[in-house]
């Protein structure tokens, strides 16, 4: 293995400034083999201390080209250390323009000083979000090129934040998918946490929901976007290369794009399930958003891929209601909506559990009702009793199939009939005797 270090021109990475250094403590809740991430090496003092914490491991595999064996826990990374992401040296793919031919900055070559510059000193007009893990700010480089910063809340630090910030950079530099937003890299310079991720520019799915966002969203639009959630999820439980659950699928975290395709974000509670075949769960403290937990997860602290289903069937029922998980504006018994949703579904009384906001028709009817009976299943009180999230992706795609095709029998319909064509003056000479003329036209009452 080449020792040299050298920069790629088609892998992503940050690069630290001279003043950068690498937190090294460790996190219970983030926790990696040696096999499941990729040694690189670097160019580097050789120094007698090897000791170092977990997370020190795999931060310094995901972001240097170097002998993870000899190196040293204390030395701060030289200006040429790149950040590089577990997929991207995989795969080898530019996430972004490198340097341009005008020497103009790219997001594969960063400082802390650069996202400085890039949010405008971290502007409040720059900021497009806020979360418990801290403030996301828009960027935009040198070269025209935006990104999304995620800062950390400097203050929360005493509460965990620095775990949920390594276990975060760990999962986002495991995966890779069309509808998760991707992870350019990370900064830890002094007290300051940084993420660096793709920028969507269309807004989380509750401002489209509440009207802040687009021009309100059909219900062909509210299907793509459910299937392209269930296509991220699936992809986390499935096709990694060890299972993640989310444990904060929610409205606020998925992101849309300008074509309205979603992008799920947020993995500050993801967890990277063990590898033990035999294991059904796993014991964990209870993290997640009030309205979306899994009530099974809550009471007994046992986490599973489920917990997620559950998740994404109070998602489902937002998506069709328009309304939040749990609104103490509403009357008592429509407070949670997922009940409410539940009790309208049982009534035959669809039509009163829709979006006021959508159109009222049979081919929307027929998504609303077959939608919330796949809500009803993936929100049963027990595990056993909910669908895989892959068997949720499928019955969405039925569910769009007989959409689509209900909808162009309707149009087809609506084109047949025929409508005689009405000539207004052969009518006025046959019924008034009514000749137009330049001095005498006929006017309608």
């Amino acid at each position: 293995m080449n020792h040299q270090a050298r920069k790629s021109p088609k892998s992503p990475a940050i690069r630290p400034g001279t003043q950068q250094v690498w937190n090294q403590s460790s996190s219970s809740d983030s926790n990696s083999k040696s096999g499941s991430v990729h040694g690189l090496q670097r160019n580097r003092q050789h120094n007698s201390k090897k000791n170092s914490s977990i997370f020190g491991y795999v931060a310094r595999v995901l972001t240097c080209r170097s002998n993870i064996a000899d190196d040293d826990v204390d030395h701060a990374p030289p200006a040429t250390v790149q950040y590089l992401t577990h997929n991207s040296l995989r795969n080898n793919k530019n996430l972004n323009h490198s340097k341009a031919s005008n020497g103009q900055q790219g997001v594969d070559e960063l400082s802390f000083q650069d996202i400085c510059k890039a949010t405008g000193n971290w502007s409040a007009s720059n900021i497009i979000g806020e979360g418990g893990f801290g403030t996301v700010y828009k960027g935009t480089l040198k070269n025209g090129s935006t990104i999304a910063i995620k800062r950390a809340k400097k203050e929360n630090y005493d509460k965990g934040t620095p775990v949920e910030f390594k276990n975060e950079i760990l999962t986002l530099s495991k995966i890779e998918h069309l509808n998760l937003v991707r992870f350019y890299g990370f900064i830890e310079h002094g007290d300051e946490r940084i993420i660096v991720l793709e920028y969507v520019p269309y807004g989380t799915l509750r401002e489209h929901l509440d009207g802040k966002r687009g021009s309100g969203l059909e219900i062909g639009e509210r299907l793509d976007i459910m299937i392209d959630i269930a296509h991220a999820v699936t992809y986390l439980h499935t096709y990694t290369d060890q299972p993640i659950i989310h444990r904060d699928i929610k409205s606020s975290n998925i992101l849309l794009n300008d074509k309205l395709r979603a992008k799920v974000t947020d993995f500050g509670f993801a967890r990277i399930k063990v590898e033990d075949p035999e294991a059904t769960h796993i014991s964990t403290q209870v993290k997640g958003t009030a309205g979306y937990l899994d009530p099974e997860y809550l009471g007994t602290y046992q986490l599973t891929d489920r917990s997620d289903v559950y998740s994404f069937g109070v998602l489902l029922v937002e998506l069709v209601t328009g309304r939040l998980p749990i609104d103490l504006t509403k009357a008592s018994n429509e407070k949670f909506t997922t009940r409410w949703a539940m009790q309208r579904l049982k009534r035959g009384e669809v039509v009163l559990a829709m979006d006021p906001k959508l159109m009222r028709n049979p081919a929307s009817l027929m998504v609303v009702e077959k939608v919330l009976r796949l809500a009803r299943q993936c929100v049963a009180p027990t595990r056993q009793s909910r669908p895989s999230m892959m068997q949720c992706a499928e019955i969405l795609w039925r569910i769009r199939k007989d959409y689509h095709e209900q909808n162009d029998a309707m149009e087809a319909a609506n084109h047949s009939v025929q409508v005689p064509e009405i000539d207004a003056r052969k009518n006025r000479r046959q019924f008034f005797g009514i000749e137009d003329s330049s001095k005498q036209r006929f006017q309608s009452a």
